[in-house]
């Protein structure tokens, strides 16, 4: 089940568990999310700041977890950071973003943990592949994420092209797939890397100025099943 709302600040996307737990995820700029668990909250590259825009979050809870893919400035903000951070805080991040840091715990593509409330994190690969882009996000070093609520599995994908990994993945309710040309996809890799793995719901984001409305007219047309919806994530 899932139910939008664009009265807040930032527009929040809620998803129903099989259990009944509700999983409210917030969506702040760029690649900027905050999910709330049944209380358990999560942050996922937070910045304060992002192409000119501020992002508050004097009104959002402290952090129980945050998560950082990789260590560009706009996913690794020690600001943001710090302003989420509370005694408790555990912080995850890709090993680049760990040396920029100085703290938190590092987790690689591949692996997985298993946080507060049963909720499993699964680090998975985020990388270019066009010749020449390689440059932007090397293999092996940024992650994308997989957090399992429940059976409820959301997908952010961080800084990607359409990589053959993708089409490993299973039973992902809503996925977040960034299309901004020429460091992640362009909206021909988002249409097929959507069908790849076919999310029940898709937000792009990390979008700039990609016309963004052209990925969901394509998804639509290929009756693929998959609710594509655009939120000014830009």
């Amino acid at each position: 089940m899932c139910t939008s709302s664009a009265k807040a600040a930032y527009p929040v996307e809620t998803l129903t568990t099989k259990d009944g737990k509700t999983i409210k995820i917030t969506l702040f700029k760029h690649a900027s999310l905050a999910i709330d668990y049944d209380g358990l909250e999560f942050y996922i590259d937070p910045v304060t700041k992002v192409a000119g825009t501020e992002i508050d979050y004097t009104d959002m809870p402290k952090a129980d977890y945050i998560l950082v893919t990789h260590e560009h400035g706009d996913h690794l903000d020690p600001k943001a950071i710090e302003e989420l951070t509370k005694p408790s805080t555990q912080i995850i991040l890709n090993n680049t973003s760990r040396e920029q840091l100085g703290k938190g715990t590092v987790i690689s593509n591949g692996r997985s943990m298993t946080l507060a409330d049963g909720v499993v994190l699964e680090a998975v690969p985020a990388y270019n592949t066009t010749p020449g882009r390689e440059k932007f996000h090397p293999k092996g070093n940024g992650n994308g994420y997989v957090l399992n609520f429940d059976g409820t599995k959301i997908y952010i994908a961080g800084d990607t092209e359409n990589i053959p990994e993708m089409a490993s993945l299973k039973n992902i309710e809503l996925a977040f797939l960034p299309v901004n040309q020429p460091y992640t996809m362009t909206i021909d890799q988002a249409e097929k890397a959507a069908l790849s793995f076919k999310p029940k719901i898709l937000i792009p984001y990390h979008f700039g100025d990609t016309p963004i409305e052209q990925l969901k007219e394509r998804l639509d047309k290929d009756n693929a099943g998959i609710q594509t919806l655009i939120f000014p994530m830009q």
